[in-house]
């Protein structure tokens, strides 16, 4: 089994076996066909947004987080820093 797992190609997911490698007999297990992901998208734009704005990206990482989970943990740190200042 980790034989088999070593094989698989950790971008797509196929093995080198997989595919027909030139002979008339056989046809490819798998299509290439094209799919958008608005994930992918945004986090793409994001990205450039950054690299744009000319800020260091070394290290840096966008990650998408669910929106109400993004909310309560602003407001929590809005409530930190007030409560810091008082």
């Amino acid at each position: 089994m980790e034989e088999y797992q070593r094989s698989v190609c950790p971008q797509c997911g196929t093995r080198y076996d997989d595919w027909d490698h030139g002979g008339d007999d056989e046809e490819d297990r798998y299509t290439a066909v094209l799919q958008k992901c608005v994930g992918c998208e945004v986090i793409a734009d994001k990205q450039q947004e950054l690299a744009d704005s000319g800020a260091p990206m070394h290290g840096m990482k966008v990650a998408l987080v669910p929106a109400a989970a993004h909310a309560a943990l602003e407001m929590l740190r809005g409530m930190q820093h007030q409560n810091s200042t008082d």
